[in-house]
């Protein structure tokens, strides 16, 4: 059983063979640590594990084997932020397992993992204790040496060299590793320009993979753009894949939101990209935003039924109204995570992934693509805001009820399709974009309260059903299928107003048809 913590340091090196001779100053007084409490020294062999072409350190993760030390076993450490990892453990065996490969898959893909470099230290451990005794901080001292593993590359070269670590405890201020950096550069000690042992090992024994050349439209061109914006979402999708695997909040949002950007900046810029190559990689990330959605639907509203319960005074609160949400989300998200799990692990999951890496390769620009992008990206947000006010237009003229219901829901994807290419353009067309997309949001947010009130009285009726069927009392789910029955009348009332702000300050920036 794999386990997980949060992982907040700093790495520092000797900037002179005189500091490293006079060694780690006394940090007792510092940032309140009141003593330094030696704990000896550990010898440390890890095995870092990567693809032949290097895909995990490409994007900053490391997985190794290492022996000795209190914590031998498997480790992966997924990138947070900078100076932040997640450290994912595991047993110690022969073979990666499972459960980790899992989390690595969406880099990986259907390469193997192999030796990489073998990295040996020597450790000496310090903890920086405050004046309870309580432990602030690990620093440890490491002298370093990295090699290939087995003598498998006989050429390359070997490296060594002394680090220095200083990792948080759970629930230390982080601002006890500016303090340490400040008294460390004093006694002529560093920040590591290298953000792993990793990274400095490749680089140092000259075994770091060298990116493949790229072919780029030029500088400014709208292609230079839409690839840029195209980039950042695949990325996100490929980050996001394990924190959806390990179940993160918001993790399944955030990966169905990067997949329905690709899919909408692919359709708004056909202009720019071939669409017959295109359209499959957009029907492949619809089916993926289909698939997680389950899970996210199911997971939004039992949050707004748990909150919306909350509000209600006590008198209304008939039956076992929480037991009975408990149940309900429950036996449903224990199928949508399956379904959102199985969609990850679905080898048409994989490909799309190789087909985006290809499509960013060897993108089939259009010769729109080599024009000024100013113009060529303005040009399709008008056209996505044009197509916007369409569906708004026949969504208000519909009467009250199931047909208008759907006409809005179109209309809200219409929203999302219009702010995700004043998303593409800002940085092309600064202000401007910038002001709409914060507008279409507006307009987003207030059509998604409107259909998120259209699915979660559909899930009040089943509720309510399933409690009196159970001989529970169903007046409390007949109270909140009133109030999001209202709630959804004055977002509807909301709306003309709202947009017709919208519309006539997209006309004066020139962002409207």
């Amino acid at each position: 059983m794999a386990d997980t913590k949060r992982e907040i340091e700093r790495k520092f090196e000797f900037t002179t063979a005189e500091a490293e001779r006079r060694g780690v100053p006394d940090l007792a007084g510092t940032a309140g640590i009141a003593a330094v409490d030696d704990r000896g020294t550990a010898d440390l062999d890890a095995v870092y594990y990567d693809t032949p072409d290097q895909r995990l350190a490409a994007d900053g993760v490391t997985l190794r084997r290492r022996t000795g030390g209190p914590d031998a076993g498997w480790h992966l450490k997924l990138p947070v932020s900078p100076g932040v990892r997640d450290e994912i453990g595991a047993p110690l065996s022969d073979a990666v397992p499972r459960h980790l490969a899992s989390l690595v898959r969406s880099r990986v893909r259907d390469a193997d993992l192999v030796p990489l470099i073998r990295i040996r230290s020597t450790r000496r451990i310090r903890h920086l204790l405050d004046a309870d005794g309580a432990l602030l901080a690990e620093l440890s001292t490491d002298t370093v040496h990295a090699e290939p593993p087995h003598d498998e590359n006989p050429a390359a070269a070997t490296a060594d060299w002394t680090e220095i670590e200083v990792e948080l405890a759970d629930g230390a201020d982080p601002a006890l590793l500016d303090a340490v950096e400040k008294a460390f550069r004093k006694a002529g000690i560093r920040a590591c320009d290298s953000p792993s042992k990793l990274a400095r090992a490749l680089a140092d024994t000259g075994t770091a993979a060298t990116p493949a050349p790229r072919p780029e439209p030029g500088e400014g061109t709208a292609g230079a753009y839409v690839l840029a914006y195209l980039r950042e979402q695949r990325d996100s999708l490929v980050a996001h894949d394990p924190a959806v695997r390990r179940d993160l909040p918001d993790a399944v949002h955030q990966m169905r939101v990067a997949s329905r950007r690709l899919r909408s900046a692919l359709k708004t810029h056909r202009k720019v990209l071939d669409r017959t190559a295109t359209d499959p990689l957009g029907d492949a990330l619809r089916r993926l935003a289909r698939e997680l959605g389950v899970d996210r639907d199911q997971e939004v509203l039992h949050e707004r039924f748990r909150t919306r319960i909350g509000e209600l005074p006590h008198p209304l609160l008939l039956g076992p109204v929480r037991g009975r949400l408990r149940t309900w989300n429950n036996g449903r998200r224990a199928e949508s995570r399956r379904r959102a799990l199985a969609a990850l692990d679905d080898p048409r999951h994989l490909a799309l992934l190789d087909s985006l890496d290809a499509l960013l390769a060897d993108p089939p620009l259009l010769p729109a693509a080599g024009k000024p992008a100013g113009p060529v990206l303005a040009k399709a947000v008008r056209r996505e805001h044009g197509r916007l006010a369409g569906r708004i237009t026949d969504a208000l003229a519909l009467d009250p009820g199931h047909d208008r219901d759907i006409a809005l829901h179109a209309a809200r994807k219409a929203a999302k399709r219009a702010r995700y290419a004043a998303e593409a353009a800002e940085p092309a067309l600064g202000k401007p974009a910038k002001r709409l997309r914060k507008d279409l949001k507006a307009v987003q947010t207030l059509l998604g309260d409107h259909q998120d009130g259209v699915v979660a009285r559909d899930a009040l009726r089943d509720l309510s059903v399933q409690a009196a069927a159970a001989g529970e009392n169903a007046f409390t789910w007949g109270v909140l299928y009133a109030r999001e029955d209202a709630l959804a009348a004055r977002s509807e009332r909301d709306l003309p107003h709202v947009w017709d702000k919208v519309a006539r300050r997209a006309r004066k920036k020139g962002l409207r048809p």
